[in-house]
């Protein structure tokens, strides 16, 4: 069912003008587009906590309550280029309008669930939905913000993804204080319905491409290739890796995850092969022969296995290792979102005042700095000098991130933003899927409390990653970025 014909100031306020939104419009807009980022990037952290209370209600094992959330990093990472591609097609604000549509619906039907494999599907859809919020938010704020402005807008989702990460841990435990983890979803439904009527009233309607829709065997491979590699890497750090350094073999998990592997190389050779020959591909082809583009996309996925390993690390050393209270752990951990908060609008502000290639190589190397002191001071050391490299983390982090989406937003042409953005996604979470397996493997090999060596370990893994990014960034220096 298509979205109700947009109103007559909406449709004034076309998407492909260059200058973006007047002011009035433009911050209705920004509020209607952070409001669904927000509820997205929310849905992504919150189940987490509730997974143990999940399991006992379903009366099912741990290992099989993760798929709940694993449900829905697939959907969301194997879909968010071709919801990007759609968007290019169909309009960004038709596709973002449906995206959230569709997630309000999954929503209720999550807290409805009667059967875990119901509550899994469920989430599956969930993650379609967060793939189409995604795969269009950056090109509508690109639509919605003039390009003297776009580093500001870019710096205020990026703000805006921090502070809703960070939220999220703590949202989920007060609601699973108060009420059954039912609500963790059924709270979603109002406020997603709320950005749906919104959106129809405030977001650009713009221009789209009237390309023909790719073909169902392009979103299949997509799926397949993205979905295969994803397992893949989890298996074989978290399970084959650990077992051949202790047992001298990969064990059956390892030779799983190799073949899986091996199955996912091969179907991406058919992928980008396929997408060579179409006149109309799925995969940003174009935009990864931008030498600057690509150079980016690397230094992004870096830096967020960076900052996933850190964050997985974090609350182990100072729970576990550290023996701090939980609100101690709280505080340590919020230091580095609340640095990216105060200097991402910096960051976007001095964006065309300085080259992005220094911003970020700068950033990198100030989180490979933090990232360093975190794991070389000594365990007796007090909290405030672990909050004090957390929040050097953080800084490094948010003076990279702003000028480093903006390159990768304004690499190629603006009829290409759906498909920039939609690799902006793509980046951030193959590196936290990356910076997760990383970390399982780590955690595997030397568990804490048992190896005081483990978050250590993690966090100079973390560095070494940090510095590949901002190798990446120096590499950039001679673009006009």
């Amino acid at each position: 069912m298509h979205p109700p014909a947009p109103t007559t100031a909406t449709a004034q306020a076309t998407a492909d003008q260059a200058d973006g939104l007047p002011p009035a419009q433009r911050r209705k807009a920004v509020v209607v587009i952070l409001l669904g980022l927000v509820l997205v990037v929310l849905d992504g952290s919150i189940v987490t906590l509730a997974l143990p209370r999940i399991a006992r209600a379903f009366d099912v094992p741990a290992a099989s309550a993760v798929w709940v959330v694993t449900g829905y990093q697939l959907a969301v990472l194997g879909l968010l280029l071709p919801m990007a591609s759609l968007g290019e097609r169909l309009g960004y604000r038709r596709v973002y309008l449906w995206g959230m549509g569709l997630f309000a619906c999954a929503a209720l039907l999550c807290a409805l669930a009667p059967a875990l494999w119901l509550l899994v599907l469920c989430r599956a859809a969930q993650g379609v939905a967060g793939a189409a919020v995604m795969g269009v938010n950056a090109a509508l704020v690109r639509q919605v913000y003039p390009s003297a402005l776009l580093g500001r807008g870019i710096a205020l989702n990026a703000m805006t993804v921090a502070m809703a990460a960070v939220a999220g841990p703590a949202l989920a435990s007060l609601v699973l204080s108060l009420l059954s983890w039912h609500w963790l979803f059924a709270l979603g439904v109002p406020l997603a319905l709320a950005v749906v009527l919104l959106g129809r009233r405030h977001l650009p309607v713009g221009q789209c491409s009237g390309r023909t829709p790719f073909s169902a065997l392009d979103w299949l491979l997509n799926i397949l290739a993205f979905g295969l590699l994803f397992w893949a890497v989890d298996a074989l750090a978290a399970h084959g890796l650990p077992h051949w350094l202790a047992h001298g073999h990969w064990g059956w998990h390892g030779r799983l995850g190799a073949t899986a592997l091996g199955l996912s190389l091969l179907l991406w050779v058919w992928h980008v092969r396929r997408q060579r020959r179409l006149p109309e591909p799925l995969l940003p082809l174009d935009l990864l022969r931008i030498p600057v583009f690509a150079l980016s996309m690397c230094a992004s996925v870096m830096a967020f296995a960076a900052q996933m390993l850190s964050f997985i690390a974090l609350p182990f050393l100072s729970l576990s290792i550290l023996h701090h209270a939980p609100w101690q752990t709280g505080l340590l951990v919020s230091m580095w979102p609340l640095a990216i908060a105060l200097v991402a609008p910096w960051a976007g502000r001095s964006i065309g005042r300085f080259p992005g290639a220094v911003l970020g190589a700068l950033g990198m190397l100030l989180l490979a700095a933090g990232l360093l002191l975190l794991a070389l001071l000594p365990l007796h050391a007090p909290l405030w000098a672990l909050g004090c490299a957390a929040w050097l983390c953080g800084a490094g982090f948010g003076l990279f991130q702003s000028p480093n989406n903006h390159i990768i937003l304004t690499a190629g042409p603006r009829t290409r933003s759906g498909a920039a953005g939609g690799m902006l996604g793509t980046a951030r979470l193959t590196g936290q899927s990356l910076g997760a397996a990383l970390a399982a493997g780590v955690f595997t090999l030397w568990p804490p409390p048992q190896h005081l060596g483990g978050p250590q370990t993690a966090f100079a893994l973390a560095a070494g990653c940090a510095l590949l990014a901002a190798l990446a960034s120096v590499l950039r220096r001679s673009r006009p970025f």
